[in-house]
């Protein structure tokens, strides 16, 4: 997901806006975390930007995404860009410790 949402809108006050583009985020995450993993894959990982354009975009970490569209929106930036690009993480360490307490 490439996306530059604006905050400006002619009838919808800014925190509406924003709740939306959280909404939206929300959305992708779920519908990404749902598709069938790769072989050899135990979870979904999620490579984040954000920034007030693609150019000045900083690679942030997912649980703090919402924070970080918060922080520009006190800033008054009127155009935020969100990246969000899945990728399948191979993760073995802690699999045996799950089976044996199940």
């Amino acid at each position: 997901m490439k996306k530059t949402f604006k905050l400006e809108h002619p009838k919808i006050k800014v925190p509406r806006v924003v709740d939306s583009i959280k909404h939206d985020i929300r959305k992708f995450l779920k519908k990404e975390r749902q598709k069938a993993l790769p072989e050899g894959t135990s979870h979904w990982g999620f490579d984040c930007k954000l920034g007030q354009s693609e150019e000045v975009a900083e690679e942030i970490h997912l649980s703090v995404l919402t924070k970080g569209i918060d922080a520009l929106v006190v800033d008054n930036i009127m155009t935020i860009y969100v990246e969000i690009m899945p990728r399948a993480v191979v993760s073995d360490a802690g699999n045996e410790s799950f089976e044996e307490e199940g």
